[in-house]
This record gives structure tokens, C-alpha cells and sequence, in this order.
């Protein structure tokens, strides 16, 4: 499903209207006539009658006079109120406008310094409200005044049905810098808004419902829109059946490294999620003193000794042992457990300059790479990097809060800058590529914020690019398939309880649910 920014949306409005031929007023009377069959939903399954729909000055509080027109048609008691002077609403709006005034209907007015004690007298046995105050061209803090009606919205503790994105949120950023409404369901048009999945926005919108209000599909595919909200299809759509007479040898090999004293368990996390994601052989590969301690966690998983400091991590003599085992890989995943040390950090950078194969680095071998991204941009071959915050802030060289203020530009700008896939974990997973596509994952949850699930992660994504699929469509369906493991084992264990463990346990569900069964 494509996502669309403000900026996006109004090209394919304008694009829809001047070039195609579609009057906006047919486009706000099908708008709004969506948003009066959601409501009128939500008014049937709560036995209620009273609909209050608020309006603003601009589209969406025209969209919002058409909803409530049809759902007077209906049958409902529709009250209207206005934010703002009548003599305000122009264009297609101020048609709507008039068409209510002429059907012998009144209007609240709840602007001014009074405006919410007049809300509060029209949200009298009301059973829904529906928010058409500001649309997709809404920036910053709503004005004081308005920002008293929102707070009197969200204290009635009526459901709210909010027009194409609720008042308050940025639809381009999903920020949210003072008042804003908290939807029961979003009703959107044509396309999603990025607002309404990146938070804070997606806390604001409740359900989202894309309705079609006749945008062309032409118009649309003619867009060049590069950015999509993961769905179970998409990712399906990626994946081919495995062949009945397949082997072992067809479905990759992987290799990670990773692993010191004290830290062994996240290789390990790495290497059995690999396996347990369908890579056909899994190769890892340790500081020699804790190659027994691996080989005894998993029976299936190849273990390599290496040569170790004094400190037992990864020393940089490593490499040419590692030499041998390269050549044999599909994909190189690391950094699960590595360490900081001195000698493990040079030992990264030589890999990241020397591996031929496809690379997944993650953890401290995104920490060695700090102060030192040009070595991954040199690279030829493809590599997928997956931060957290933390680490794509000082991969970055800026602080924590830059990245979380607006995720989506600080991936999609590393992925330029690097030339490599960045996935940008944390709630609402960014995946960005070099070439300007960016995924954006709904799946997840807070139960995933324990230790170990980001090797479980890079062990998922090493295994799908192991069995060809694109570094870009590996990371993005491994973000999916990550988070969905982690809902269906917080459903069966809660989220306070989960541990990596539980995610792993929990794959062959997920990938039950998108990767599919071969035909007998």
C-alpha cells in the first residue's frame, strides 16, 4: 500500500482535477459521503442517533458539511459547528455550505473566545463526533481557541470519526506539537497519509479506512511514489514456493560473526533465527574460547573458532582465518556480541572493506563503523544496515532526539549517503533503500524492547537475502516477518514476559502466514 505525503496528495488532487477533468466538488461530495458511511456505522452498531460534525474553513470542513448532509438524509440528528466565521468558507466548501443553509438546516458557531462552552452545549446527548476541522495543509500547534474545542473533543469521551487525518496532526510527519484530536477511526482519502503511521500521529488516528473518492489509478501509478506500508500480501508477493526436489545448498549460507566473553548468546540469537528463517546452512563463527559454549547451544549451526584477544573478542588476526569461510557465504551477518575492543573494531572495518558478499551489520559492528561510514559507502557489494536510535545517531554524528524527531528523513537520508539498505528500528520500523523506495512496518510491539531481538532480526534478514531476495525486500520483509513473530508470541505470552527466545519460537507462525507452502 502506497503512503503519500501532504505534498504528494495534493499533486494527485490537483493532477485528478486539471488534467483529468474531475470537478473537486466531485471529489469532496465522494469524500464525504465515505466519511457519512463510517459514521453512520459506528452510529448503528451504538444504537445512537446524534451525530455533531465540526468544520473548519478550508476542504475538510467542506467534506465534513457533505457528511453531514448524508447523514441527515439518513436520518440523523446532524449539528453542525462551524469554527469559524460562514462568511469564511469559499470555493467548493462555501457550495456545501450553502447547500446545508438552503435544506433549512442551522449551524453552530463555536469560534471565538466562547467556542468550546457552545461545543459543549451542542456534544449534548451526541453519540458521535466527527472531525473535519483541519485536513493534510495543517502545520504546527493549532491556535489557542481551536485548541480548547480539540481538548473539549477529547474530554467528552465521544468516538470520533476524524476526516482524511484528525485536527492536530502534521499529515506529512505524524508530529503532534500541541492539541490534538483522538480519533476512534480515521476515514482517508485516496491514499494514506505518512501522519497517520509514523508516531506520534498513528496514537491519534485510531483505525485507518482508505476509501476511494475517484483519484484514477493512472494518476496514481504515474506518480513515481516511493514509499509503501509493509502488508502481509506485499511481502507474500515476494516469496516463491520452495521446489519439492529442492536441497539444502539452494537456500544459502550464511555466515555471522560475532560473540565475546559475556556476550556469546547474541550470536548465537543470530545464527539459530537464520536457521529457524529458512537459510539452508548456518555458519557461525566465534572467539575460539567460546566455540564450545556455541556448538553446545545449537546443534544445527556450524561453529568456527577464531583467534580472540587477551579480553576474548575478536582479534583482528581473525581475517585470514575467515578467509577460507567467505568464499563459501551468501550473506556475511555482523556484529551480534562483538565488543568494543580496540583490536574487534579493526577487524570490522577490514571486513566491511574486504567481504564480496552481501553484508547485514548490526550492534557493535555498527558501533566500529562509527566515525568510519565512508568505508561502508566504498563498498561494492550490497549491505544492509540495521541501528537502533542510539546507534544511527552516532553513525550519523548528531543526537538521539535529531533521529527520533523525523525517523523517515534521517533513514532515507543514510541510505543515500551510504549506498546501503538502512533499517531504522524502534516502533514503526523504517526501511529505506539507495535507490529512494522506503518501507514503513506496522508490526510489533513494546514486548519487543528486550535484549537480544535485534540479533534475532539480523539473523532473519541474513537468511532471506541467503535465498535471493534483494537486500532492499530482505530487510523490509524481515522487519514484517520480526515484528509479526513478536505479536503472535506476545499474544500467547503478554508483552511484559517476551524475551528474543519467544520471538525465534514464534517464527514459523509468522512465516506460515507469508511465505508460502510448496504444491504437493
Amino acid at each position: 500500500m502506497f503512503l503519500v505525503s501532504a505534498e504528494e496528495m495534493r499533486e494527485l488532487d490537483r493532477r485528478t482535477i486539471e488534467e483529468i477533468g474531475i470537478p473537486g466538488l466531485v471529489l469532496m461530495e465522494n469524500a464525504g459521503r465515505r466519511v457519512a458511511e463510517e459514521t453512520a456505522d459506528i452510529l448503528k452498531s451504538r444504537g445512537g442517533r446524534v451525530a455533531v460534525v465540526l468544520a473548519g474553513k478550508g476542504n475538510n470542513g467542506g467534506d465534513g458539511l457533505v457528511a453531514a448532509r448524508h447523514l441527515f438524509n439518513r436520518g440523523y440528528e446532524t449539528r453542525v459547528c462551524l469554527l469559524t466565521d460562514p462568511g469564511q468558507i469559499t470555493g467548493d466548501a462555501g457550495v456545501n455550505l450553502e447547500i446545508w443553509r438552503r435544506m433549512g438546516q442551522g449551524i453552530y458557531r463555536v469560534d471565538g473566545p466562547n467556542g468550546a462552552q457552545r461545543l459543549k452545549v451542542a456534544l449534548l446527548g451526541a453519540d458521535v463526533v466527527v472531525d473535519a476541522i483541519y485536513g493534510t495543509g495543517f502545520r504546527g500547534r493549532p491556535p489557542a481557541e481551536v485548541g480548547r474545542i480539540i481538548e473539549v473533543v477529547n474530554r467528552s469521551g465521544k468516538p470520533v470519526v476524524a476526516v482524511d487525518v484528525p485536527s492536530g496532526v502534521e499529515a506529512t510527519s505524524g508530529r503532534v506539537a500541541g492539541p490534538a484530536v483522538r480519533a476512534r477511526c480515521t476515514v482517508t482519502f485516496g491514499l494514506p497519509k505518512l501522519g497517520l503511521y509514523l508516531l506520534p500521529g498513528a496514537r491519534y488516528a485510531g483505525e485507518v479506512r482508505v476509501v476511494d473518492i475517484s483519484i484514477p489509478r493512472g494518476v496514481v501509478e504515474e506518480a513515481g511514489i516511493r514509499r509503501r506500508l509493509l502488508t502481509g500480501e506485499l511481502v507474500a508477493s515476494w516469496f516463491a514456493p520452495r521446489d519439492v526436489e529442492a536441497h539444502k545448498g539452494q537456500f544459502g549460507r550464511v555466515l555471522v560473526v560475532g560473540g565475546s566473553r559475556g556476550m556469546i548468546g547474541a550470536a548465537c540469537l543470530a545464527a539459530h533465527a537464520a536457521l529457524r528463517a529458512g537459510a539452508g546452512l548456518v555458519y557461525l563463527a566465534v572467539p575460539e574460547g567460546m566455540q564450545p559454549v556455541a556448538a553446545a547451544k545449537l546443534d544445527e549451526v556450524i561453529t568456527v573458532p577464531l583467534p580472540e584477544t587477551a579480553g576474548g573478542a575478536l582479534s583482528r588476526r581473525a581475517l585470514t582465518v575467515l578467509e577460507g569461510h567467505l568464499g563459501r557465504a551468501d550473506v556475511v551477518a555482523l556484529g551480534p556480541g562483538l565488543g568494543t575492543q580496540e583490536e574487534t573494531v579493526a577487524l570490522v572495518r577490514d571486513l566491511v572493506r574486504e567481504v564480496a558478499c552481501p553484508l547485514v551489520v548490526d550492534a557493535d559492528g555498527l558501533n566500529a563503523l562509527a566515525g568510519a561510514v565512508e568505508v561502508l559507502a566504498a563498498r561494492q557489494a550490497p549491505a544492509v544496515v540495521t541501528p537502533h536510535p542510539g546507534e544511527m545517531a552516532r553513525l550519523l554524528g548528531c543526537g538521539t532526539a535529531e533521529v527520533q524527531a523525523d525517523r523517515l528523513a534521517a533513514a532515507e537520508k543514510a541510505a543515500t549517503s551510504w549506498n546501503a539498505v538502512v533499517l531504522l528500528k524502534g516502533a514503526r520500523t523504517v526501511v529505506a533503500g539507495p535507490d529512494g523506495r522506503t518501507y514503513l512496518n506496522p508490526t510489533g510491539n513494546p514486548g519487543m524492547a528486550t535484549a537480544g531481538s535485534g540479533d534475532v532480526l539480523t539473523g532473519i534478514i541474513a537468511a532471506f537475502m541467503a535465498q535471493g531476495l534483494p537486500p532492499l525486500e530482505a530487510a523490509a520483509a524481515g522487519a514484517f516477518v520480526h515484528g509479526r513473530a513478536g505479536d503472535l508470541a506476545a499474544e500467547r505470552l503478554g508483552q511484559p514476559s517476551l524475551v528474543a527466545g519467544d520471538i525465534t519460537a514464534a517464527l514459523p507462525g509468522a512465516l506460515l502466514e507469508v511465505v508460502p507452502n510448496p504444491a504437493k
